[in-house]
């Protein structure tokens, strides 16, 4: 399923999202020589429809055309197949971002073609002694754009606040390639903001390019006043079963209709979030790091009202309905400090 090669295909760097199966027969992984020998990696298009990373990518590379890399880059292309539909993945598929040998649901030798090829990818990048990780993503809500992190290792912040201020620390989904990475290297994934943004684009393209003129990382820690960290505390998703829509009274669960407009906004207890028109079932469900339900801690209908019950705040509020079947509604964060 993988395919691997050492210099960049013809037509690559000028080719669009949804035409790369012309150019790759599918996930592809690149190994470009640098001055520096440790490797750079990254990962774009885990997500079909999420094309930031290929064109960041395209840009680096194009700035560079002709010249010796500051540092070795391997590139992984990843959901192609899904990118020529403009999908985040096809029906038949796994999450390309959910098969990486990180703590997997399922055991890391799960079988499939897709949990082979991550580990394929990261033995290849073990082998290779990897310098830090990076995997670029969208999202379809409104976001900032901001960086997720696994640790919070001096290295692994310094790496993140190079492109934003704002970190989240996660510790699922499973599955992720950033989890994957993070014993091997400092990792993040950036969140770019909506498809199809140049200032996306852009801003992905200027860290990868100082990501490939760092020599270290430092060891001291980040200053508390460069930094607004938040860490997650739970996965939040419309029960299954429970019909929904945005900006109507034509489903059971009626959700406000600029919903995105609540991330990376302090929710206070009592904020309005939907009109439910069965007040005896609560139609999310919030998972924590465990597994364990803790809906009643943060939501309850309150006369036909979905109300937020405790302080907190979100991240990826969506309003695409193929994306909070496919993935999640939301995730919910709480601020939190830098460890000593």
């Amino acid at each position: 399923m993988l395919t691997v090669l050492d210099r960049l295909p013809p037509g690559l760097l000028e080719a669009a999202a949804g035409d790369l199966h012309r150019v790759l027969p599918g996930p592809t992984l690149i190994h470009l020589g640098g001055r520096r020998e440790a490797p750079l990696f990254v990962s774009v298009l885990l997500h079909g429809n999420e094309n930031t990373g290929l064109a960041a990518m395209q840009a680096v590379l194009t700035r560079h055309a002709g010249r010796t890399l500051p540092r070795a880059l391997s590139l992984f292309i990843g959901n192609v197949e899904a990118a020529r539909r403009n999908l985040r993945r096809l029906e038949n598929q796994p999450d390309f971002n959910r098969v990486w040998p990180s703590g997997t649901a399922l055991d890391p030798t799960a079988p499939g073609p897709e949990h082979a090829m991550a580990r394929e990818v990261l033995a290849q990048m073990r082998a290779r002694r990897v310098f830090a990780s990076i995997d670029i993503h969208n999202n379809t809500g409104l976001n900032p754009h901001y960086a997720c992190v696994r640790n919070l290792a001096p290295a692994f912040l310094h790496l993140a606040t190079l492109f934003s201020r704002v970190v989240v620390h996660f510790e699922t989904p499973l599955g992720t390639q950033t989890g994957a990475f993070a014993p091997l290297c400092p990792a993040v994934t950036l969140e770019c903001g909506k498809p199809g943004n140049s200032s996306g684009a852009a801003h992905a393209a200027e860290f990868v390019d100082a990501a490939l003129h760092l020599d270290h990382f430092p060891a001291h820690r980040v200053a508390a006043q460069d930094i607004d960290l938040y860490r997650t505390v739970g996965v939040v998703r419309v029960r299954e079963g429970v019909s929904f829509a945005f900006g109507t009274h034509d489903a059971q669960l009626s959700f406000v209709a600029d919903l995105d407009h609540l991330n990376f906004r302090d929710l206070a207890p009592g904020t309005r979030l939907a009109r439910v028109a069965d007040a005896r079932v609560l139609p999310l469900q919030v998972l924590d790091d465990g597994g364990h339900d803790v809906t009643g801690d943060y939501f309850a209908v309150h006369e036909g009202e979905l109300m937020v019950m405790r302080p907190s705040m979100a991240a990826m509020l969506t309003t695409d309905p193929r994306v909070i079947r496919q993935d999640c509604l939301c995730y919910l964060m709480e601020r939190t400090a830098i460890p000593e």
